[in-house]
């Protein structure tokens, strides 16, 4: 039973977000959240800059990663990969059963795609297989996410969800593909100021001054609950890389803790390149199952431009 246990926590818990990498740590909050129902009411996100111009994520970025799992005699195995990709759209396209309008004259949307799936050693040896894809629809001038598509998938259950944020609102809807005559979850909450989901929450991180010493404080929605995440910035050091040895700043990200994402006591750092493009190239979840690196392997630019079609997209139909 035991063994049981500690499989199918940490298999979850290498899922992550994001939000990411954060790359999003969605892996370890699906781990530890369920039952919980600790969602905190939405606060204006203080220190908000100007982001009307495109950042550098905009071109085409596409980042790869590898997550690696230590506890005791067992260490750095392989359990999953995180791509995490970005591509502009039109503004006029849908998102769910609206037209989506154009904001502040922006004239596109952006698309935020995260994927995160088993692999390896691990996965073979406990026969475990899971795969979380993010689909986040964010508007590019204020940064404010306007739609999140999410697709779980364990073994052979399948779980799409669709959250839409509209007027102080975010309304979340779940349901099974496979089994339609289960009906549906539904879950809503209110929000006030800048919300970002679990993906998205990780590109915002992107956008801001990240200078050691200030602490940035974001509201990320997750299955129809608000939660405010405290993000500090720690300090900055010289980290070989998959970019070369460059100087990065580290960040705690408060998702752990009593009142936090996740009841129950962690740890999550994040370090990004201290540069304008601040990519995140290393984070570490420690908590009771363990220890998860995630490390970036290779930045791909301008990755071909044929439209990846959504798994998350195509099982809504």
């Amino acid at each position: 039973m035991k063994l049981k246990t500690q499989k199918n926590s940490s298999a979850t818990v290498a899922l992550a977000a994001v939000l990411s990498l954060v790359f999003l740590p969605t892996g370890l909050l699906y781990a530890q959240r369920v039952g919980s129902a600790r969602a905190v009411a939405s606060e204006k996100v203080n220190g908000n800059v100007n982001l009307n111009a495109a950042r550098p994520f905009e071109t085409g970025e596409e980042l790869v990663y590898v997550a690696e799992f230590s506890r005791s005699l067992l260490k750095k195995v392989d359990v999953a990969d995180f791509r995490f990709s970005v591509n502009r759209v039109p503004a006029s396209q849908k998102i769910g059963d609206r037209q989506s309008t154009q904001e502040k004259g922006g004239a596109y949307l952006l698309k935020l795609n995260g994927v995160i799936s088993s692999r390896g050693f691990f996965s073979k040896l406990f026969n475990l297989h899971f795969r979380e894809e993010i689909e986040s629809t964010v508007e590019p001038t204020s940064f404010q996410v306007k739609r999140t598509m999410k697709t779980d998938e364990q073994g052979k259950r399948v779980r799409v969800s669709e959250s839409t944020y509209d007027n102080g609102v975010v309304h979340w809807v779940e349901r099974d593909p496979k089994n339609p005559a289960n009906g549906v979850r539904e879950a809503s909450a209110k929000f006030q100021g800048q919300v970002q989901d679990l993906l998205s929450a990780i590109y915002y991180l992107r956008t801001q001054p990240l200078e050691p010493g200030k602490t940035l404080v974001v509201n990320i929605s997750d299955s129809g609950r608000v939660f405010r995440v405290p993000v500090r910035v720690v300090e900055k050091k010289r980290m070989k890389t998959a970019l070369g040895r460059v100087e990065t700043v580290r960040t705690d990200a408060e998702v752990f803790g009593a009142n936090g994402m996740i009841p129950s006591e962690g740890h999550f750092w994040i370090w990004f390149t201290n540069d304008s493009r601040h990519i995140p190239v290393s984070a570490r979840i420690k908590n009771e199952y363990g220890t998860f690196e995630i490390t970036l392997r290779k930045v791909l630019q301008n990755p071909a431009t044929k439209p990846a079609v959504s798994r998350a997209a195509d099982l809504s139909q």
